[in-house]
């Protein structure tokens, strides 16, 4: 009796965007999760991250406000799901392609593209008209860096523990 393969399995961006977004889940940020998967050109995760502060700086003693001084906000301490994505892998990830829950900023662009990422595939693109945004575009183009929101099927995929 043959039997043939199951049709209902998740697509590669489908796997790759679900660990980002599963990754994000780790981030202690009350406003903004963020997620990032780095995936080879032979489909192996290369490594993942999310927003957070540095190892050795307690959560708890940092402050997640948005408003107030640079000194008094999360923006002065909190690393980007990218780069510490970036930070956490011991391989080259020259040619690789990241997959993240937000487009990213122009900061991490630059060392995207100074690493040799190849592709972006990102879910949320909610600073689209800012100049951090724009810059981002402008250097991933002078680049060569394909970029390109990712197309949500609709599936719900649901991971109990």
């Amino acid at each position: 009796m043959a039997t043939s393969k199951r049709e209902d399995y998740i697509s590669w961006d489908e796997y790759f965007m679900g660990i980002a977004n599963l990754s994000a889940q780790r981030s202690k940020d009350p406003n903004t999760q963020v997620g990032a998967c780095i995936v080879n050109d032979e489909r192996k995760i290369l490594t993942v991250g999310y927003n957070g502060l540095p190892i050795g700086c307690s959560d708890d003693d940092f402050p997640w406000s948005r408003d107030g001084s640079t000194y008094e906000t999360k923006y002065a301490y909190v690393c980007h799901a990218e780069m510490n994505a970036i930070l956490n892998c011991n391989s080259p990830l020259k040619d690789s392609k990241i997959y993240v829950s937000l487009f990213p900023c122009q900061e991490c662009t630059k060392a995207l593209i100074q690493k040799g990422i190849k592709e972006i595939i990102y879910a949320d693109d909610k600073y689209h008209d800012t100049e951090g945004a724009r810059a981002a575009r402008r250097m991933l183009d002078a680049a060569g860096v394909i970029y390109r929101p990712y197309a949500p099927s609709g599936r719900k995929i649901e991971i109990n523990v």
